[in-house]
């Protein structure tokens, strides 16, 4: 589900579906406005929205590997996430 939350910044047309056409309109074709699995862009922006989250929440992203995000707390213990594919560790 990761593929699904991110939002597109291209626009993007696609056929309507099978079984889902409008009568009368089968030439129109469907924006795109979130992504969908199978599109070359939906790792990237599932990738993207969760680092902003992730940033927003006080996480810093690891200068070595951009899959792992750390935050210390006030009476210093690491908190570290580890992100692999779409689970979080």
């Amino acid at each position: 589900t990761a593929f699904f939350h991110g939002d597109l910044e291209e626009e993007i047309l696609m056929k309507q579906p099978e079984g889902f056409e409008v009568p009368g309109k089968e030439h129109y074709a469907c924006r795109l406005l979130k992504s969908l699995y199978g599109l070359k862009q939906s790792p990237r922006q599932g990738y993207k929205r969760f680092d902003s989250f992730m940033v927003s929440q006080g996480f810093d992203r690891n200068s070595y590997d951009c899959c792992v995000y750390h935050s210390k707390l006030d009476n210093g213990s690491m908190i570290y996430l580890l992100l692999y594919v779409d689970d979080m560790l």
